[in-house]
């Protein structure tokens, strides 16, 4: 979010108030928003191209969000301030997420609105066992020492009675909306629902678990509006863990594509490449979550609020039919 709107971008009238302000319009803001607006309540959505989904209750304003007086003025009269927001590539992270964070919670604060933030499990490092709501934050690389940040932040915030602050917590996304720029599952199957092979970091038989991009709009949407939620985090309710090699299969068979061919690059590789290409480093400091089991229990989220999982059968179904036209598309 670092490109400024236009000077002369009219001004937001307060009579057009939304009841929600959602930072970003990827795949998570995109289904909150369309989940909010078909339940009827009027929200606006806010990025830097003023893109978003097209829908009667919907607006769509273009802003830097890292502009705090802008998104300030963006958020008045809202119930709910969302950060659903994404810097782009990790190596932006550190020079973006600071200023972004801060100028979200200080909308949220100065409108009174509840801030819910959609977090991620970097922050929770290397696990034995699965991660829980109580699950210290130990991070093990800088992405997750600055998530980890973000969340203490703001729960500094909440508690000196600043602002209302919950956060969810996804692991990778599945679903049929999810970009092959977001996450390596996604990246895996353009190549092997194309017929090709997929080369795979860490151990592709690993169990890991999967968050239904639905599933995570649905908890965002119950966090904002339930007070117990407020002051603490939420894992995103999700199905039992499924290695990469499962998914890719079970994808693979329902678009008709076959058996997946997997190539693992071993650590040194990684690391070796990773000297010279700044992406790869980044991959080599979240590339645990792939080497050993990686799962979630979500049993606080589910018992608070009655939130499942989606049906583990559909969601493959819809997800392969997506995927596979895409990677068909793009060959």
């Amino acid at each position: 979010m670092s490109e400024t709107a236009p000077a002369s971008a009219p001004a937001l009238e307060p009579a057009s108030a939304p009841a929600h302000l959602i930072v970003g319009a990827g795949p998570v803001g995109t289904a909150l928003a369309i989940r909010l607006a078909d339940a009827g309540e009027r929200v606006r959505v806010v990025t830097r191209s003023g893109g978003g989904p097209r829908h009667p209750l919907v607006e769509l304003v273009a802003l830097d969000a890292a502009d705090r007086d802008r998104l300030a003025e963006a958020a008045r009269g809202a119930w709910v301030v969302y950060n659903c927001a994404n810097p782009g590539a990790y190596p932006q992270w550190e020079r973006v997420w600071p200023p972004l964070a801060a100028s979200i919670l200080h909308a949220a604060e100065a409108s009174g609105a509840v801030l819910v933030i959609m977090g991620n499990l970097y922050g929770y490092g290397p696990v034995d066992g699965p991660m829980r709501q109580g699950t210290p934050l130990r991070p093990s690389d800088h992405k997750g020492a600055l998530r980890a940040r973000m969340w203490e932040e703001a729960l500094a915030a909440h508690r000196a009675g600043r602002v209302r602050v919950a956060e969810a917590r996804a692991s990778d996304y599945l679903g049929p909306t999810a970009p092959v720029a977001n996450g390596l599952l996604p990246r895996y199957a353009a190549a092997t629902l194309a017929g090709r092979s997929a080369t795979v970091f860490g151990d592709p038989d690993a169990p890991h678990s999967w968050t239904a991009v639905d599933d995570i709009a649905a908890t965002l949407q119950v966090l904002g509006r339930d007070e117990r939620a407020w002051g603490l985090p939420w894992i995103v309710p999700s199905n039992p863990p499924a290695s990469v090699r499962e998914v890719l299969t079970a994808l693979g068979e329902r678009a008709g594509t076959g058996e997946p061919t997997l190539r693992r690059m071993p650590r040194w590789a990684l690391s070796s490449l990773g000297l010279v290409v700044p992406v790869l480093r980044e991959v080599g400091g979240v590339v645990y979550q792939f080497e050993r089991p990686f799962v979630v229990d979500a049993a606080e989220t589910t018992s608070a609020f009655g939130l499942a999982p989606t049906d583990w059968s559909g969601l493959l179904d819809a997800t392969a039919r997506a995927w596979h036209d895409r990677a068909v598309a793009a060959r």
